[in-house]
């Protein structure tokens, strides 16, 4: 079983092939290991229109997820989901990769009690 990282939008072939990278770290972290997800990295107006449009906030952000599968399907690969990132308004690509493949992967850090941001922090060690 694998996991199969598409990666679109601007950028250079090292910025893919790192986003890549951190997105399986941080899949590995939680022990995904079958399935498909996208990263997208955008400019500002999309990301804008993204967030107003499925959050209700008219503004540029820095990273939206948008899961699909939120469990395993009976049948075919897991379609985890899309990862929109702005890099124009990300101070840092890698934690904006692993916040959003850790929202794909179930974890919300608006309901739980700090566990996503704690995971986070501990990938994000891994990748230093």
């Amino acid at each position: 079983m694998s996991v199969d990282v598409e990666i679109n939008g601007e950028g250079d072939s090292a910025r893919f092939t790192r986003a890549d990278l951190v997105a399986r770290v941080a899949l590995d972290a939680v022990e995904v290991s079958d399935g498909h997800l996208a990263i997208d990295f955008v400019d500002a107006r999309a990301i804008r229109s993204l967030n107003a449009q499925h959050r209700g906030k008219d503004s540029p952000t820095d990273v939206l997820s948008f899961p699909i599968d939120e469990t395993a399907p009976s049948h075919g690969p897991r379609e985890l989901g899309d990862v929109v990132i702005c890099p124009a308004h990300t101070e840092d690509l890698d934690e904006a990769v692993v916040h959003g493949v850790l929202h794909l992967c179930g974890y919300d850090h608006e309901t739980d009690d700090g566990e996503m941001l704690d995971l986070q922090e501990r990938v994000m060690e891994a990748l230093r």
